[in-house]
């Protein structure tokens, strides 16, 4: 184990089978932290068995977080097994259907809204109790920098991280009495699974559409290991003082 930052903390990663959202619950558990993931995809168990390799605690749970039973039936697992919940990590979440607003359908518009906003805000309800009868916890919404500026495409991803950030801060303001904190972290463009599949499918090839994409982040292009620690910064008491802010990770991105 590593400094133990989140030593014996119980936390929720939400997505975690793949990018950001694996990379986090791999940090969390190298610090100390009992890990519950959430995912749809099964790949989700061979995040958690790696993890229960290294010596830590991990579970997964294979939830749909657009179903309010399914969440909730989550939830009560986690506590089950670890006795509480420390730590939310609200990760999931899916682009959509890349199209201009003119163009999308409101069955495309609502699938997107569905895990960005609604799976954010199932997860965080029914972890929130746990969190009110502690007086204590940590949420961390992943938004983006596209829910502080603006982009000429995929409107509907960028509106619910848009949502996710307002519902950062309000939530920060409600439960601060309860000593839980709520915040937000802003990855820039970040070389995850789904990152790479679109630099594969770009028309000039891979490596021009990561020239591309790396022109406009001053630093470089993210790495998912990038976010996870800003994450793991914002989750531990390290951050206790920090409560409903924007923690941009983004290379330089919205620095220009």
């Amino acid at each position: 184990m590593a400094s133990g930052r989140v030593a014996g903390r119980t936390a929720i990663v939400t997505g975690a089978a793949r990018g950001i959202g694996k990379a986090t619950a791999i940090r969390l558990a190298e610090e100390g932290a009992n890990v519950a993931l959430f995912d749809r995809l099964p790949d989700g168990e061979l995040v958690a068995e790696s993890i229960r390799a290294t010596g830590a605690r991990a579970i997964f749970v294979s939830t749909d977080l657009t179903r309010e039973d399914r969440v909730r039936e989550a939830v009560a697992d986690t506590v089950r097994t670890f006795g509480t919940v420390d730590i939310l990590v609200n990760n999931a979440g899916t682009p959509g259907a890349n199209k201009l607003t003119h163009e999308m359908s409101v069955a495309e518009w609502d699938a997107v809204f569905d895990v960005n906003v609604k799976g954010t805000f199932l997860t965080t309800k029914h972890v929130l109790p746990a969190m009110m009868e502690q007086r204590a916890g940590s949420i961390v919404n992943v938004s983006s920098i596209y829910g502080l500026i603006g982009s000429a495409d995929l409107p509907a991803y960028h509106a619910t991280k848009g949502a996710v950030l307002l519902m950062t801060r309000t939530d920060a303001i409600c439960y601060a009495p309860h000593g839980i904190r709520v915040n937000a972290v802003h990855p820039g463009s970040t070389k995850t699974e789904l990152f790479m599949a679109a630099a594969d499918s770009w028309p000039a090839g891979r490596e021009a559409y990561l020239a591309m994409m790396g022109e406009k982040h001053p630093l470089r292009l993210g790495e998912p290991v990038d976010v996870a620690n800003c994450i793991l910064f914002l989750a531990s008491e390290e951050a206790r003082f920090v409560t409903g802010a924007s923690l941009v990770c983004d290379g330089g991105y919205t620095a220009q």
